[in-house]
Parts: C-alpha cells; sequence; structure tokens
C-alpha cells in the first residue's frame, strides 16, 4: 500500500441472512474506522431475489464510500454443503460489484482475521468485537457482530499489506550455497 495518500479499505463479512461492511481509512499509517453495517437480504424468501439485493447494496455502498481495495472474508469449509454453496454465491455477487467497479479484491480465511485481531484464530465474534472496541477506543460495540467482523477483515487486510517480506530468490543450488553458507554441511 502507498504511504503517499491516504487508503481506503472496504471489509465485507458475507452472508445471505446478514452481510457486514465496515469501511476504513489508513491516516499516518493507522486504521481510522469510517463507517460500519449491515445488509439484510433476508427480507426476501427466493434465494436469488437475495442475491440481487445483495449486488445492488455493495454497487451503492461502493459508489457511496469510494473505497481503494475490497477485502472480503473467505467462506469457511463447514458441514453443510447447501449453506457453503449460498455463501460463496452471496460472495461472488459482492465481489462482481467490487470488480465491476474496478476494486481490487483479497480474500482471508476466517481462522487469519481473527488470529491479526485478537491473537487467536479461534475468537468468537464477541472476542472480535471486545478487541476492536478496546483497540479503537469505541464507545459501543455494534448489535450486529458480522458489522464488526467486517472491520476486522478490512483491519486484517491492512496487516498484512503491510508486512515485510522475505524474499529468498535462488537461481539454483550453487546460488543457494552462496547465500547460505552455513546451512550446507561440507
Amino acid at each position: 500500500m502507498p504511504d503517499s495518500k491516504n487508503i481506503k479499505i472496504l471489509g465485507i463479512d458475507p452472508g445471505t441472512s446478514v452481510t457486514g461492511y465496515g469501511l476504513i481509512e489508513i491516516k499516518d499509517k493507522k486504521p481510522v474506522i469510517l463507517r460500519t453495517g449491515i445488509i439484510r437480504p433476508g427480507k426476501f424468501e427466493d434465494h436469488y431475489q437475495k442475491l440481487k439485493y445483495l449486488h445492488e447494496r455493495a454497487l451503492y455502498l461502493i459508489e457511496q464510500s469510494k473505497p481503494d481495495v475490497m477485502a472480503l472474508e473467505a467462506p469457511f469449509y463447514g458441514k453443510n454443503v447447501q449453506s457453503m454453496l449460498k455463501l460463496g454465491r452471496a460472495q461472488g455477487v459482492i465481489m462482481a460489484a467490487g470488480l465491476y467497479c474496478s476494486l481490487p479484491i483479497y480474500e482471508y480465511a476466517p481462522l487469519l482475521v481473527k488470529k491479526s485481531i485478537t491473537g487467536m484464530g479461534r475468537a468468537s465474534k464477541e472476542q472480535v468485537a471486545y478487541f476492536l472496541k478496546q483497540l479503537f477506543n469505541l464507545n459501543e460495540i455494534p448489535k450486529e457482530l458480522d458489522a464488526t467482523d467486517a472491520i476486522a477483515v478490512a483491519i486484517c487486510h491492512f496487516i498484512q499489506q503491510n508486512k515485510p517480506t522475505q524474499t529468498k530468490e535462488y537461481k539454483n543450488w550453487e546460488d543457494f550455497v552462496h547465500k547460505n553458507p552455513g546451512k550446507v554441511k561440507k
């Protein structure tokens, strides 16, 4: 992420009943929460109407908030295949909205998102919300924890993009030996 300008990250926690979103802006290399909320397509009984509604709301949200990047929580692997399929479709229509608006899209596993915020990959939604409340001195936690999960996804993206990377590129074995003399026994 470039340091020269403020970056807006739209985090999304997709779902067919409740989709959480959170918009953060990176100011002076620190995340600031700008907006959180939920999209509730549950008022439609028809699954395809829910997907249409999610897509339209995601487009509207992108147009209103003008993020530079979208970060989504990747579907977790569960035992109920039908639920996984529906969740994947919800994520897909939200991704399509981001792609339509030419946003770079990143996905993060739920375990990585939770670990980025709490230090524990198996943290509960309540624990994630509590840590965010403490970190950002929030007066209250949003009632819908999908919104705090979405903020966590956006912050996870910020953290992952700012991790120093180790590059170990070797042309061949001779190059490896030359660059790692202590790892090779003669």
